[in-house]
């Protein structure tokens, strides 16, 4: 179901002038803070009126300015989810699960309401207050309220920026099972990359209000034009790498369109394929395959783009297979290397570049 966003709208700083389109699974609005994207989903929500816009999911046009029509929140089928849960906190998380049914005029239905729960892992915390549940917790049950509430597009806005590194951990597994089998549209707010690049299908990057590049994440993460806008130490690939074995050696084998990588041991049976994201500076460029390393994981690759990047360095786009890689050197070693697109070279990854958190479900 595709979902189409199309807003103009003047501000006190600058006029937001953005245009995107994305298919099913998680739509990641990236940028810093001030670049728009609270501006977008007010108005994807019905909480503010753009000077011109219109906004769809399919053949559901919740606002079409030219045509007149501005549906209000309460019409609009969004589940909206905050960055703070904001559940109500004299009733149990049962009651706060059934007031997403109860504000569309309906009970509750047991079948749907059992899916959702074993869906987001709450079932344990039915009985209790909201003052008693971690923060991990309350932003589970405040997603089950919104899609209790049977929303045609689901609106994360920053759902983890208020948890610590822990909770963040323990509540990504439940938005990529979310992403996967909720069936609807996720708009996610976000203006950290290894959330995005872990999480989402379709990245909108934007900039001052407007849409510096949109498309698939592994495409969109490894643009070079893109790129230095989220930072020296974020920068990185995203890759798709299925899971081969569980070496005795405690080393997981997974294979990558350009061959092996080897991880320590990835909790995730044999054939799963699983997203991972290699940071630009974990990377080493050899212009010949090197022998005598400590390093595990050397990979063919073909230089297919440079740009110089603040630091005296240099980001090389590296073509790997069917995968696009980033390398970040110094100026120094892209000149030694004599590096330019077409040179054949090896793109060596140290096995703890993949860290656990940077995994997830492809």
């Amino acid at each position: 179901m595709t979902f189409s966003v199309r807003l103009r709208h003047h501000l006190s700083d600058f006029t937001l002038d953005a245009a995107f389109e994305a298919p099913d699974g998680v739509t990641a609005l990236l940028g810093h803070s001030g670049a728009g994207k609270t501006t977008v989903v007010q108005a994807v929500a019905g909480l503010l009126r753009p000077d011109e816009g219109r906004v769809a999911v399919g053949g559901w046009v919740m606002g079409d300015t030219a045509a007149g029509v501005w549906l209000p929140p309460h019409r609009r089928g969004v589940g909206y989810v905050f960055q703070e849960g904001r559940l109500f906190p004299h009733m149990t998380v049962r009651r706060n699960l059934a007031y997403g049914c109860r504000a569309q005029g309906r009970g509750v239905e047991e079948a749907e309401f059992d899916r959702i729960v074993h869906l987001l892992g709450i079932a344990g915390l039915l009985d209790r207050r909201p003052a008693g549940l971690s923060g991990g917790e309350k932003q589970r049950v405040a997603i089950g309220r919104a899609l209790l509430s049977r929303p045609r597009l689901l609106l994360l806005d920053e759902p983890l920026a208020a948890l610590d590194e822990a909770r963040k951990q323990e509540i990504l597994p439940f938005i990529e099972a979310l992403r996967d089998e909720a069936g609807l549209p996720i708009l996610y707010v976000s203006h950290a990359v290894a959330e995005v690049a872990r999480l989402a299908t379709t990245v909108v990057v934007l900039e001052r209000g407007r849409v510096l590049r949109s498309g698939p994440t592994a495409s969109v993460l490894s643009d070079l034009e893109i790129v230095p806008s989220f930072g020296p130490r974020s920068a990185g690939a995203v890759i798709e790498a299925r899971v081969v074995a569980h070496l005795a050696d405690g080393l997981s084998e997974l294979r990558t369109s350009a061959g092996a990588l080897l991880l320590p041991g990835i909790a995730a049976p044999p054939g799963r394929l699983l997203r991972i994201r290699i940071l630009a500076h974990e990377v080493i460029l050899s212009r010949a395959r090197p022998e005598g390393l400590s390093a595990l994981n050397i990979l063919p690759a073909t230089v297919s783009g440079l740009r110089t990047v603040p630091g005296d360095c240099v980001m090389v786009q590296l073509a790997s297979g069917d995968d696009t890689l980033l390398a970040r050197i110094t100026t120094r070693s892209a000149r030694a290397l004599a590096l330019t697109p077409g040179t054949p070279c090896h793109a060596i990854v140290k096995s703890v570049a993949v860290a656990p958190q940077a995994l997830g479900d492809g």
